[in-house]
């Protein structure tokens, strides 16, 4: 059986649900559905209390009772403990498709395997071991998230129904692109290249695939078998155009991650030790029973009463009254208004709007003094006072980010109740439902622009029509594409760039890698939720504390140095003249930044919320035809 180890926080992204990867021995392999995750083996039992996870907003937003964290393996308990022992994450193996790298034969085999493909053509009689045969890379994808396995038969055939059923071939003829790759027929001879087999285009609005038009008729169209592999399921309804793809294209899968950053109801009412008692089940669910029953009226000696009965004494230490009742209201919102909740059948979230993230923005930007959420003031160094506005060192976070879904094709916002179904073959009722997750326990530091001086530089027309431009260009991808336009305002582009300058320079400063450090930006302008400030913070799953370099550098002599460099940096880029000339026309992902590339602003794409997109020098620092531009430009 082909088995492989990887890291738990990568099975919320990139290898989530519905994801392929490879493993050590050169499997292709696509992580199954939620359905049969934490299933023990007949010499252990299972204790869920290790991965259940909490965040009061998050659950309410997804509509879920918990999150859980990926499974860890254990080869073997300790001494009598066999709880939790060979937990695993099922896989499928995937693409079906396999080719002899020999004689070239390519057969279907099945999704679970668990001996290698060999190839019975009758070429090998005379060997003395039959080879093994590989995978092929080609799949095929819908933009309904479904995947199948690319229709060789009916690629050769020109036809989705062929009568040949003859041995199939791939064989490479020469050239670097598809049309070097060939499919042959060995009854009919008939043959084809795999040219062509991932274009797409739009005409009237309507999606159409070389693939799909290539092998329907008027009479008899070809269209996504609504294939779910990872839920072992090779067919179902759909009606969309299927492309092919290579299986590790960029464009195959789109994680679909909600982000967020743990608020206490009440600021150091809960401590951390009452935390970890209700992530117990049997405290949780006596909670979520009782509150279906009292709701806010319920008596603490009556939830003490039920806990008792309920959970193991040596858990239920000494808890004071008021404790418990906080972590009580902490988990279920007794007496609190409801954050905004995700409408599965309509709703399409976005981890980054306004309404989401003005709660974050509203805590963070105090100084909150909890065991999951601590900020202190160091002060802010007078050469940064009339760019800065405020400075936060965030001694102690947490964040829990959940994968609610994916899509393929194209990185496009999904419905709550599509993408949690994508996520298991049998749904399950709220009370019951979950969805897997990560924590990530860690520092930052905070910073707000001030709003006087950021007002009057958004104010001048030439910041506004350079911050058209990045609208401009991604309105023409959104136009080519079907996704939904965006207007990027000029403060967006500014602290998203001003971001990633200073991440890079914090790399330096900080001894965090830069894929160790994430940005978090709270930018709106709508009235009532005005945001203009960055979080930049430690963003390594799986991490339990922090090394405190960032919290070092929020001090004020530390920062202004920090920034001194960064802004320094950022005045000329190594591909300079040409990076802040190609900005004219853009560049970098999908053509959607101006001055920004690999030599001044990008950074890994787990740092980034926007994948690299909508970054530009000029409006921090200015441009070679205008220095005065940027909202930076003045401070050296």
């Amino acid at each position: 059986m082909s088995t492989g180890a990887m890291r738990r926080a990568q099975l919320v992204t990139p290898f989530g649900v519905g994801a392929m990867s490879v493993l050590v021995n050169g499997t292709s392999v696509i992580t199954a559905g939620l359905d049969h995750w934490y299933e023990p083996d007949d010499n252990s039992s299972l204790a869920l209390e290790e991965y259940q996870e909490h965040d009061w907003r998050l659950e309410a937003r997804l509509k879920v009772a918990e999150f859980r964290l990926p499974p860890d393996y254990r080869y073997q308990g300790q001494g009598n403990d066999n709880r939790n022992v060979k937990l695993t994450v099922p896989v499928l193996r995937f693409p079906r498709w396999c080719f002899c790298m020999f004689c070239k034969r390519l057969e279907l085999s099945t999704l679970t395997m668990k001996q290698p493909v060999v190839c019975d053509d009758p070429k090998h009689a005379d060997w003395k071991y039959k080879p093994r045969m590989s995978q092929v890379p080609f799949v095929a994808v819908c933009v309904d998230g479904h995947l199948d396995d690319f229709p060789f038969d009916k690629w050769v055939h020109r036809s989705h129904r062929p009568a040949c059923r003859g041995t199939l071939r791939l064989k490479s003829v020469g050239g670097g692109g598809l049309e070097g790759q060939r499919v042959v027929c060995d009854s009919c001879e008939q043959e084809r290249n795999l040219r062509g087999i991932t274009e797409a285009r739009f005409v009237d609005g309507e999606e159409h695939t070389n693939l799909s038009d290539q092998l329907s008729s008027p009479e008899d169209p070809y269209f996504c078998t609504g294939a779910r592999p990872w839920l072992a399921q090779l067919e179902g309804p759909c009606g969309q155009p299927m492309r092919g793809a290579l299986r590790a294209a960029g464009n195959v899968y789109f994680p679909k991650v909600e982000s967020s950053i743990y608020l206490p109801r009440e600021e150091g009412a809960v401590s951390a030790e009452m935390h970890d008692l209700m992530r117990h089940p049997a405290v949780s669910t006596t909670m979520r029973t009782l509150h279906s029953i009292f709701g806010a009226d319920l008596e603490v000696e009556m939830l003490r009463e039920q806990l008792l009965k309920n959970v193991p004494p040596e858990l239920f230490g000494p808890v004071s009254d008021e404790e418990l009742m906080a972590g009580y209201r902490d988990l279920l919102g007794v007496g609190e208004d409801e954050p905004e909740a995700g409408d599965e059948s309509s709703s399409e979230l976005l981890t980054g709007d306004d309404v989401w993230r003005f709660p974050e923005f509203q805590h963070i930007r105090e100084t909150p003094k909890d065991d999951y959420l601590t900020a202190t003031d160091p002060g802010i160094h007078v050469d940064l006072d009339s760019y800065v506005e405020r400075v936060r060192s965030v001694d102690v976070l947490r964040e829990t980010r959940a994968l609610r879904g994916f899509t393929r094709v194209r990185d496009d916002v999904v419905k709550l109740s599509v993408g949690k179904a994508l996520l298991r073959r049998d749904p399950l009722a709220p009370v019951q439902d979950w969805l897997p997750a990560y924590v990530v326990k860690g520092e930052g530091i905070y910073f707000e622009l001030d709003p006087d001086r950021l007002a009057a530089w958004e104010a001048r027309a030439e910041v506004q029509a350079r911050a058209q431009k990045i609208t401009d260009h991604y309105g023409q991808v959104a136009a080519r594409r079907g996704l939904a336009e965006r207007t990027l305002t000029p403060r967006f582009a500014l602290l998203h760039t001003l971001a990633h300058t200073l991440i890079n320079q914090l790399v330096y400063a900080c001894g965090y890698s830069s894929a160790s450090l994430r940005e978090r930006l709270y930018v709106s302008t709508s009235p009532g939720r005005e945001m203009a400030g960055l979080l930049i913070y430690t963003a390594a799953g799986d991490s339990e504390g922090t090394m405190g370099g960032l919290v070092r550098m929020a001090r004020p002599d530390n920062l202004r140095t920090v920034f001194a460099s960064a802004i320094a940096d950022a005045r000329w880029c190594s591909t300079d003249p040409v990076c802040m000339d190609a900005g004219e026309k853009g560049q970098g992902p999908d053509s959607c930044n101006l001055a920004a590339c690999h030599g001044c602003a990008l950074l890994p794409e787990t740092s980034c919320e926007e994948f690299n997109r909508f970054l530009d020098r000029g409006l921090v620092i200015g441009t070679f035809d205008d220095p005065s531009l940027g909202y930076f430009s003045p401070f050296s």
